[in-house]
Parts: C-alpha cells; sequence; structure tokens
C-alpha cells in the first residue's frame, strides 16, 4: 500500500491505517457489538501483511485495555508496527475512567509511563491529545508531551477534535504531526470551520476516524434496530427518528455509485476521504473487513464522480449530531 508523508517531520504512514476501538470493551460496554480477541489480533496481523501497518489506539478504550490487547498483537515484532494513542480522558488508579479531562503536565506524564507499559514498548510514534483539557492550557499540555519527545519515550505529537486556534497555539510550542477527528461524507465540519485550511497552512495532516460514518456508510444498517441494546450508537442522533431514514436516503444514493464501481460502499467511502487527501483509519474487528478497507487505497474516483458524491451529502447537509449533547460539548470548535 502507497504511503504518505504524515504532517513535516518525517512520519510516514499507509494510506490506510487501523482503527482499533472496537476491538475490546469500553466501560463495560460492547462499542460495535460483541468483539473477539482472537479475532482481533489476527486482524491487526492481517492488516501488517497488507502494509497496513499504523494502529490507532487509546487508553481510553478499555480503559486501558485495548492497549494491552495491541500490545499482544505486536509483540516480538514491535519495529514493524507505527503506533498511535492517546490521552486526555483521565483514568485513575483504580484503572476507571473519572469521566472528566487532564491535560495536566503531572498527568501527561503518567498517562504516558502507563501507556508505554501497556503497549510494551518503549516508545509510542504518534501522541495524541484525545480531547482538550478546558481547565490547562493547551501550552501546558502540549510542553509535557514535547518533554516526552525529548525524553525519546514519543516521536511524534498530535491532537483530536479542536480547533484552529487550539491548534495555532500548539504547534508554537512544538510542531504538530496531525490533527485526528471525525471525517467522512456525513461529517464535515472541519471543512466547515475551515480547520483543514489551518492544517495546510501549518504542515500538518489530518487523520480521519469513523470514515464510514460509524457503520452508516457500509450500507448494512437499515433499522435503528440493527443495533444491539448496549451499541452506543443508539444515542447518537443521527441513528434515531427521522434523521436515521433521511441519512438512510443519502447512504441508497451513494451505494447507487458504488455498484457502478463494483466496489463496496465501505470502499467508495474510504477512497473519497483519500482523494481528498486524508489518511484514513477506518475500524474494524475483522479480517474480511480489514482487507476490504486497505483494497480501497487502490480506487479512484474520478472528478466528476466526486461531485455526483458531494451532491447527494454536500458541505453543511444535515445529517444529525455526531454524538450526544454531553459528547459534542467536549469537541473544541
Amino acid at each position: 500500500m502507497k504511503t504518505v508523508k504524515l504532517g513535516s517531520q518525517g512520519l510516514q504512514v499507509p494510506e490506510v491505517g487501523l482503527g482499533c476501538m472496537g476491538m475490546t470493551t469500553l466501560a463495560g460496554s460492547d462499542i460495535y457489538g460483541k468483539a473477539d480477541e482472537a479475532e482481533a489480533i489476527a486482524t491487526i496481523h492481517r492488516s501488517l501483511e497488507l502494509g497496513g501497518n499504523f494502529l490507532d489506539t487509546a487508553d481510553l478504550y478499555g480503559p486501558l485495555l485495548n492497549e494491552r490487547l495491541v500490545a499482544k498483537a505486536i509483540k516480538g515484532n514491535r519495529d514493524q508496527y507505527i503506533i498511535a494513542t492517546k490521552f486526555g480522558f483521565e483514568v485513575d488508579d483504580n484503572e476507571q475512567l473519572t469521566w472528566n479531562f487532564n491535560g495536566s503536565k503531572a498527568y501527561v506524564k503518567k498517562a504516558a509511563e502507563r501507556s508505554l507499559k501497556n503497549l510494551q514498548t518503549d516508545y509510542i510514534d504518534l501522541y495524541y491529545l484525545h480531547r482538550l483539557d478546558p481547565n490547562t492550557p493547551i501550552e501546558e499540555t502540549v510542553q509535557a508531551m514535547a518533554e516526552l519527545v525529548k525524553e525519546g519515550k514519543v516521536k511524534y505529537i498530535g491532537l483530536s477534535e479542536v480547533s484552529s486556534a487550539t491548534i495555532r497555539k500548539a504547534h508554537q510550542v512544538h510542531p504538530i504531526t496531525a490533527v485526528q477527528t471525525e471525517y467522512s461524507l456525513f461529517e464535515r465540519d472541519v471543512e466547515e470551520a475551515k480547520i483543514t485550511d489551518t492544517l495546510d497552512e501549518l504542515g500538518i495532516s489530518l487523520v480521519a476516524y469513523s470514515p464510514l460514518g460509524r457503520g452508516f456508510l457500509t450500507g448494512d444498517i437499515k433499522s435503528p434496530d440493527d443495533f444491539a441494546a448496549d451499541d452506543f450508537r443508539r444515542h447518537i442522533p443521527r441513528f434515531q427518528g427521522d434523521q436515521f431514514y433521511k441519512n438512510l436516503e443519502l447512504v441508497t444514493a451513494i451505494n447507487q455509485i458504488a455498484a457502478e464501481k463494483q466496489v463496496t460502499p465501505s470502499q467508495l467511502a474510504i477512497a473519497w476521504v483519500l482523494a481528498k487527501g486524508h489518511v484514513s483509519i477506518p475500524g474494524t474487528k475483522r479480517v474480511k473487513y480489514v482487507e476490504q478497507n486497505i483494497a480501497a487505497a487502490d480506487i479512484t474516483i474520478t472528478p466528476d464522480e466526486m461531485n455526483r458524491l458531494e451532491a447527494i451529502v454536500p458541505l453543511g447537509a444535515p445529517t444529525g449530531d455526531r454524538y450526544n449533547a454531553d459528547a459534542m460539548a467536549t469537541i473544541d470548535r
């Protein structure tokens, strides 16, 4: 698979990485249905075989369980992988989420040491602040992250779900390599907020999580009842009420273009993100889907097809909020 430059500091990654969140539970609940550890590890191994060695995890996932699963999967083969993990959702000494945000200097160092231990590695390739701590200046958080770089414990640093103003402040303290955000045909608020313009100006890359619209763009979801009782998507406005069925109409139109190209809707959605010039980290815990996702890197979307896709879901189209109100409030815009 083709690799691309992430940021301006020298990191090279494959165009399609692997989001690992769904491979474990979160606070005792399954994220996207039941996960199987053996299948998850096999998925990570298959991704590597196909050139997808860019793994994305976080201490939030589990909490901590996801990093430990990744450690099992990469054991004995660490140097073949590029590992990204995130911190910022506070995890206490009993390994419980407090649901507070913590970007203080002391917590940055504590979280990093814990992630290094859980990942069974002596360095993290890309270390992100998961969410902005409203009680800590971003300069303090990034300075602490920069110290980890100086110590060799972190190679590159990133931010997640932050505004242009925050990005500019952070980048003045230490070069930011990547900003991670939800980005798909259904979610383009970083374009609307001109954050992508800021990233281009500063030489920072966008890493797109949930490029499949949390499964909506796979074409497999037909009813809100398709979700398990504890699937967190039941609580997302995009998947509720009339908005669900309006979005389903958009998916049907997108599926028509996929059928014409003889690719899956998922592959078309990922290829669209790549055509926009961004790295994509679709999440999966199954081998067959990681194979499909990586194959999307070989799909070319013509200018006409781009226009057709973006006419179906134009910039600013109302597809519903991507989180509930409390979670939306944690996004720095």
